[in-house]
C-alpha cells in the first residue's frame, strides 16, 4: 500500500495522519513543532475509507472517552537509533502515568543525555500513540508539547495522571 494521509476530526481536533504499508508513520496536532515535509505525506485519502486509518479514529474515540488505555495498531515511525529506542520507553510508560527527561535518560545509563532524549520525545511522529505527553520536567511541570500544553494537559487529566502547574518564569 502506497504512502498515504487523511485528516481524523477528534475532540482534541482535526489531526493529520499519514501511514505506508508497514503502519502508521505519523500523527500531527495542527500546528505541530515537527510536521512533516509536503512531499513525505502521499497520497490523500478519505480516512473511513482507508482500513488503517478507520481503525486508528475508532481507537482515539475510545480512548479519548476514557475506554480504551492502551492502542493496537502497527506503528512505522522513521528516525535514527536513539529516537527509536526512547520511543520504545515511551510506550512503556503505564497509561496516567508520568516520567521525566532525566529518568529517562537514566534507564539508557547516562543521566547527561536528558537533553538528547528531549529531542528525542520533541521528534516524536506519533503523538498520543507513543505516549511523548506523559513526558515532564524534573520538578513534574508541564514542559513543551508538540501539540501544546492545554491538549498535553487534556490528555494527562483524561488518564488520571496527577498534573502539576507549569512553571512560571517571573
Amino acid at each position: 500500500m502506497p504512502r498515504r494521509h487523511a485528516t481524523l476530526r477528534t475532540s482534541l481536533g482535526d489531526l493529520l495522519v499519514v501511514a505506508d504499508a508497514d503502519g502508521l508513520a505519523g500523527l500531527y496536532f495542527p500546528g505541530h513543532w515537527h510536521p512533516p515535509a509536503a512531499d513525505a505525506l502521499g497520497v490523500e485519502v478519505d480516512a473511513r475509507g482507508d482500513e488503517l486509518f478507520s481503525r486508528l479514529g475508532a481507537e482515539l474515540d475510545e480512548y479519548l472517552a476514557g475506554r480504551r488505555i492502551r492502542f493496537d495498531l502497527p506503528l512505522a515511525p522513521t528516525g535514527d537509533d536513539f529516537q527509536h529506542a526512547v520511543w520504545r520507553m515511551l510506550r512503556e510508560i503505564p497509561y496516567g502515568s508520568t516520567v521525566t527527561y532525566g529518568e529517562l535518560a537514566l534507564r539508557l545509563g547516562d543521566r547527561n543525555l536528558a537533553r538528547r532524549v528531549g529531542g528525542a520525545v520533541g521528534r516524536n511522529p506519533i503523538s498520543i500513540l507513543v505516549p511523548c505527553h506523559r513526558v515532564v520536567g524534573a520538578d513534574g511541570s508541564l514542559t513543551g508539547y508538540a501539540g501544546g500544553l492545554d491538549r498535553k494537559r487534556r490528555l494527562l487529566e483524561l488518564e488520571g495522571a496527577e498534573v502539576v502547574a507549569q512553571r512560571r518564569l517571573f
